[in-house]
């Protein structure tokens, strides 16, 4: 089939395509025709480096992965329903990963499938409807998971869709700008006042006369602006919420697969073991393929309802040979390590940068889940959203550096790239940073139309809300 130009090709997606569906971009969108590795390649044969892509775990186009999905699909590819050696290999990979109450598996397509069940799960568990969420957290896009994603909620405009009454929303536990920030808190166990608001939580739950259900968070929140929790949060909301009949859910769909660096899976960094673990992104390598785990007896409390579980392509065995191949290739390439390493190297220069530019407020992540946080004042911490997107579209258009941004304010630069990302990348892309770090230092920028300072008078406190049409 002859290829479009890119003009054409965009023509076309914006006659078809739904206008609702973004692209990176978009004032000047790339179009990509092929991709190796950490790097993506458009029309034109110009080569980017890829910073963001954490769907491709393991590179774009791993050999290995490719070759097994294309292995597999020459032979059979059919649903679940019939006995495959594949679900079971895979079953039992990712469950020798992971704690050993945790030895059950649900197969699935996508994130937003994989929470979806994880609530059906938490739900005929324990009986009960109420959920507590994340401020800023993300969990999918299928009504159930915009129900509990205050991330999407707080941006949409027309009213329609509302938090239900039975999801509540606790606080985000960011240390740097959050309610309950470092520097107004200092030598404080931040981990639980975050924790105690869960705990409030949980109370006015039972003092309505109802359960928990379920808590539900990603084990370090990229959404919210690449958000690694204080030591201890996640231990002292588990015990608020099992002591309060819920059940605990990891989300682990942009964080798991050995990111972090130190561990397979980000919850582990905790010291935590969920009730349910979500998976999804990375291990399909680019496939659409997901995955529920959970204990024997909230597995057995499912069955019983009466309910059959069919998901007509999830566990197919082409979606699991594809699986199996990536997380082969984690572990006979040593990705997790690398991931430390590559990351440790990522976060100590940041922080060198961080010295010499009084833009960056903040460098935080674990492996190589990282976030810079840029700021006009450390002092106030006022958000320096105009700055970050102007870095960004610099990074892409002078030296070909695909980068974004997140967080409430959208003024953190994320960084989830794929895992072969090297030593080198790292220098090159903050030895790019400096020199725009540089010019915008010199430059004048519009302010942030979501950011406020409520109550200046009082020292070292920062208030900061979003606009009420947001």
């Amino acid at each position: 089939m002859e290829e479009l130009s890119k003009e054409d090709t965009l023509q076309l997606r914006k006659k078809y395509i739904g206008e609702a569906c973004i692209l990176f971009f978009a004032n000047d969108p790339l179009k990509i025709t092929r991709a190796s590795g950490q790097y993506m390649y458009d029309e034109k044969g110009n080569q980017y480096l890829d910073c963001i892509n954490n769907v491709c775990h393991v590179g774009h186009c791993n050999s290995a992965v490719v070759e097994a999905g294309y292995k597999q699909m020459k032979v059979l590819n059919t649903n679940s329903r019939y006995l495959h050696d594949n679900i079971v290999r895979l079953a039992e990979k990712i469950t020798s990963t992971l704690p050993d109450k945790l030895n059950v598996v649900y197969m699935c397509n996508s994130g937003s499938e994989a929470n979806d069940l994880a609530l059906r799960l938490a739900r005929h568990y324990t009986k009960a409807k109420e959920i507590i969420t994340m401020d800023h957290a993300y969990h999918g896009h299928i009504t159930s998971m915009i129900d509990i994603s205050p991330y999407k909620l707080k941006v949409q405009t027309d009213g329609v869709h509302t938090c239900p009454r039975h999801v509540y929303v606790t606080p985000c536990p960011d240390t740097y700008r959050g309610i309950y920030a470092d520097c107004d808190y200092p030598g404080e166990d931040l981990g639980e006042k975050y924790a105690n608001e869960v705990g409030d939580i949980c109370k006015v739950i039972q003092s309505r006369g109802k359960n928990v259900c379920a808590f539900i968070a990603e084990s370090m929140q990229s959404c919210g602006g690449q958000i690694v929790f204080p030591p201890g949060y996640l231990q002292k909301v588990y015990r608020h919420v099992r002591a309060a009949g819920g059940v605990c859910i990891a989300d682990e769909v942009q964080v798991g697969f050995g990111r972090v660096g130190s561990h397979f899976w980000a919850f582990q960094t905790q010291d935590v073991v969920p009730d349910i673990v979500t998976m999804g992104k990375p291990m399909g390598n680019g496939h659409p393929v997901s995955a529920v785990v959970t204990t024997r007896e909230i597995s057995e409390t499912f069955k019983e309802c009466g309910m059959q579980y069919f998901n007509t392509f999830g566990g197919n065995p082409v979606s699991c040979a594809i699986s199996l191949a990536v997380i082969d290739v984690i572990q006979k390439e040593g990705l997790q390590n690398h991931a430390l390493e590559v990351g440790n190297h990522m976060m100590s220069e940041a922080k060198k940068l961080m010295q010499k530019y009084p833009i960056i407020g903040d460098v935080r992540g674990h492996g190589l889940f990282i976030g810079i946080d840029f700021v006009r004042n450390r002092k106030t911490r006022e958000p320096a959203t105009e700055e970050a997107k102007y870095i960004v579209k610099k990074m892409k258009e002078d030296y070909r550096i695909l980068l974004s941004t997140d967080g409430p304010y959208d003024n953190v630069l994320k960084m989830k790239p794929p895992m072969c990302f090297s030593t080198e990348n790292c220098d090159f892309l903050l030895k790019s940073l400096e020199i725009l770090l540089k010019e915008v230092t010199e430059r004048e920028f519009p302010p942030s139309h979501r950011w406020s300072v409520i109550d200046a008078t009082r020292p070292g406190t920062r208030v900061m809300h979003l606009k009420a049409s947001l």
